[in-house]
Parts: structure tokens; sequence; C-alpha cells
């Protein structure tokens, strides 16, 4: 079912048994995040936590915690709301990924009307399509509390998530630059407009704290928001941002989708919810945002300011060093009654980010079948921390195709950012890791089944000699058929005769294990 705003979620999360309120006092300096890192990586929370599609990984996960009594602010941290595959699912409002995977095939590939009766039955559909985009009313919970001159970051229970965040002195930060806190912003959503079209755009890019009304925005070239950046300078006008805490629970999970270009955000978490998120005119800038957040930060982009933000502790598991980004001046704090502040902490997986990637992955492969149709499934392994590895299941029917699918991967989207791909056979179960490493060490040849080419690469890959590019390697683990270089006869695998393992089933308990 849908949920109108991020504490019905919690409540309803709290009734599954999957949510644990902390009442004991906290501080939101590394306390909240070493208890969030510890229940990250503890067992899944419920009696029965659903079959996944990894079997192994996917049953961690812990509870998602609200902590009510945190140092220095009287507002609750909630954290690990997205931590498992089964909260996702219901932050969703499926039973499964491929309920939602079905859908997006729907919506990507619809079926043509060949009659004009089957042409009016659709006229429904496309109907309640048009109801997905986003609806502009004139008040929200969102608003109930407005402060202005007042407003205040420091009393937001802003966590700090690592030691060394923010520290100077570390990470490429000048050690006489003492300016700013570790404290980061690290689970809201960044709402900006193209400054041309007025086209909206929500990302999830970290902010750094720094006084009461200044922040740092730390965006990636490549994401719309630093694309939108750059327009306003060009134009010379100051640039709006909204910092969106809460809200529909699809909202971070859109916010961090690898969307086409052109598909908004928005339009998608309409979707997902089944209904148009509705949105409210800002106090103090020209943007909507969403009506039912929790809390909303306002203030305008410097066009020229920049601020010496992180390091920062990232998804990597590793510090992403300090860099120059763009200043955020606050205008506005405005808040529901009784708001909750919610929080994540990323680092080396499992961590919450990794069930919101590996819905992504599941909701995702009909589009990624639709650009490369010889994709059967894929998978992102936890140990490829996202842009590092991708399993790619394919049903090989000629040479070099294998060869081609992992060309097709490195010009699909984001995942151009992948460091390392592995190509398997149809029988083999890409959601097991040992399973494609041992038909890896199986089948591949190394100077013939592997290709190592020169490209993007995340930037926060550390590995890489040169910022945001380097070399990628993609391995051919198929089995290889004539026309693929020196290829001698390939055996068969080891299989058992289905007689024979009927036979065993079914007298399995006569052998008196």
């Amino acid at each position: 079912m849908p949920f109108s705003d991020m504490q019905s979620f919690i409540n309803d999360l709290e009734s599954r048994g999957q949510l644990k309120r902390i009442a004991a006092e906290v501080d939101p300096i590394l306390e909240i995040s070493e208890i969030a890192d510890r229940m990250s990586k503890a067992p899944a929370a419920g009696n029965n936590p659903p079959p996944t599609t990894d079997p192994v990984h996917g049953r961690r996960g812990g509870h998602a915690l609200l902590f009510e009594n945190v140092v220095g602010s009287d507002i609750p941290v909630a954290i690990n709301l997205f931590g498992s595959y089964e909260r996702m699912q219901i932050a969703l409002g499926v039973n499964n990924f491929d309920e939602l995977a079905n859908r997006v095939q729907q919506l990507i590939k619809p079926e043509m009307p060949s009659t004009l009766l089957d042409k009016m039955k659709k006229l429904p559909q496309l109907a309640k399509l048009a109801s997905f985009g986003p609806k502009v009313g004139k008040r929200g919970i969102c608003q109930q509390v407005v402060k202005t001159d007042d407003a205040n970051l420091l009393e937001l229970p802003v966590i700090q998530c690592w030691p060394h965040d923010g520290e100077p002195g570390y990470g490429g930060k000048p050690a006489d630059d003492h300016s700013g806190t570790g404290r980061y912003i690290t689970f809201a959503g960044i709402y900006t407009k193209d400054p041309h079209s007025g086209e909206r755009n929500v990302g999830m890019y970290r902010v750094q704290i720094f006084d009461k009304k200044l922040a740092a925005i730390h965006w990636h070239l490549h994401h719309d928001g630093a694309r939108h950046f750059r327009e306003y300078k060009k134009l010379g006008k100051k640039m709006p941002l909204a910092i969106v805490l809460g809200g529909e629970p699809v909202l971070p999970y859109a916010a961090t989708c690898p969307l086409p270009p052109d598909v908004s955000e928005l339009l998608f978490a309409g979707f997902l919810n089944d209904g148009g998120i509705e949105l409210v005119p800002c106090q103090t800038i020209p943007l909507e945002v969403p009506a039912n957040a929790e809390i909303v930060i306002e203030g305008w982009v410097d066009l020229e300011e920049t601020l010496m933000e992180g390091p920062f502790g990232d998804h990597t598991g590793f510090y992403s060093l300090a860099d120059r980004y763009p200043a955020f001046h606050v205008t506005a704090v405005t808040h529901r009654r009784e708001a909750v502040f919610p929080a994540t902490i990323v680092g080396k997986p499992p961590m919450e980010d990794y069930y919101l990637g590996k819905a992504t992955e599941r909701i995702f492969l009909p589009l990624l079948k639709m650009l490369i149709p010889d994709v059967l499934d894929y998978s992102l392994p936890m140990f490829g921390a996202f842009h590092n590895c991708v399993f790619v299941k394919i049903r090989k029917e000629y040479a070099m195709q294998a060869r081609k699918v992992i060309h097709s991967i490195w010009g699909a989207g984001q995942m151009m950012f992948t460091k390392m791909i592995i190509v398997v056979d149809e029988h083999v179960d890409v959601h097991n890791e040992q399973d494609v490493l041992f038909h890896m060490g199986a089948n591949v040849d190394w100077r013939r089944d592997t290709v190592i080419a020169e490209g993007p690469c995340d930037i926060l890959d550390h590995a890489a000699p040169e910022y945001g590019t380097g070399a990628k390697i993609g391995i051919d683990a198929t089995r290889k058929i004539p026309g693929e270089g020196t290829v001698r006869e390939f055996p068969d695998a080891l299989d058992m005769s289905p007689e024979i393992i009927s036979k065993v089933d079914k007298r399995w308990l006569e052998y008196g294990f």
C-alpha cells in the first residue's frame, strides 16, 4: 500500500516488528552511526524474512531504528528504515520486486492496441499514467513550523558518520581550514530546477554542515544538479535549492534511481506510489517541495563561493578526499510539528544503500533488457560496492556475443562506470557469487577471454590513476565456441541423471539422515 508520509511508514514498520525505538540518550556524533553500522550487518528483523534473490546477504539488515533522545536536538533520528529487502518492498508497496519490474516493463514497452475497441480500453490506462505527475497545492504539513531569520542547521540532529569526516589536515583538506563540522545530511532529496526548461530534478547528494546557515553541496559532474548549477552560472543567476527530508517513502528511492534522461524523479515516484506526489511552494525560494516532508531546508547556491568539503567516509568503504564544492546559504527551515529526521550511513557493505541498490537492480532489469536484449539477468554483487562489478547472464548464440554485451553495458547510462563485467552462460546463477567465480575459473583463458578498456570511472574510485577515468575489464566466462580464438573442445559439466536425483529424493528418509 502507498504511504502518505515517512511517519506512517515508520508506524507500519513498528507494527510488523521491523523497528526498534531507542529511548536512551545518544550522541549524533559517531554514536548513532556505530549503532546503525552494527544493526545493518545484523540478522534480518522479523521471524520469517521473505525469500530473496540474494539468500546470503538478503537475510541481513537488522531493525530500522528510531532514536528518541538525541543530544543537542529535540528531533528524533530515524535510520536504517530501508535496510533490508523486506523493508524496501514495504516502502514500495509490493510483495516482491518482480511485481514492480513487471509494471516497469509495461510502462517502457506497452502493448499497442490494434483495434478501436482495444484503443478505447487503453484510455483509462493513459489517464492513470497522466495522474502520476506531481500536483502543486497551497499548503502542507512540511510548513507547519517556519523559521527564516531564526533558521539554524545546528539545531537539527545531523549525524557525523565516521571519525575523519570533515577533518582539517586529513584527506586533502588543508590543515589550517578549521571551518565546518564533520556532520552531514546524508538522506535528503536535493531539489533543483533547470533554469531554461523549468524541469525539476531530485538527486541524493551529501550536504556538509558548516554553520547555522551555511553548508556545502557535494555533487558529481555527471549529476543533473551539477548540470543545473553550470547553467545558472552561465546565466549569472542565483540558483535556488531545497533540501528535503522525509515525505512519501518512495521519494528517497526515486532520488537514487539511474533513470533515463528526461524521466522526472517525481513522475517516477508518483508511478511507484500509484498517484502524483503533492507539492507546495517554498517560503523563500521559487521551488516546490513535497507537502508531506518532515523537514525542508531552503536556500541559494552561491555561484562563486566554494567550501572545502570532505573528507567523507563513503559507500566504497574508504574516505573520499576533500575538494571544493559550492556554498549553500540557508534562507529558511520549515518542518512539520513533531518532525522526525531521517539519516543513513554508508561504508563497507552491507549498509542501507545496498538494499536500495539491489531494489534498482531487480526493478530496472526490464530496462536493461530493452537496451541490451542479450541480457537474461544480472547481479551487482555486494563486494563490488555498486560500480566495481556486475555479473551478467546470457543465452549464447554466436561467437563473441559476450564481448558485444560487455561493450554494450559500458554504453548503458551509469553502468558506464562498471569496473569489472563477468559474463556467464544461462545455466549459471548470477546471484550466487561462488557459482559465477567457479565458471570464471573454469572457462577463462586470461589472454583470450578478457578485454581491457579505458573510460569513465566512478570519481570515488581511488585506484583510478586519473580523476574519474581509468581502466575497466570485461571477462567472458561463457563456454567457448568456434570463432572465439583458439578453442579446444570444452568438456561437459558433471551432472547426476534426473532419475537418480528423483530416486534419492524419494528415499532420503530411508537412509536415516
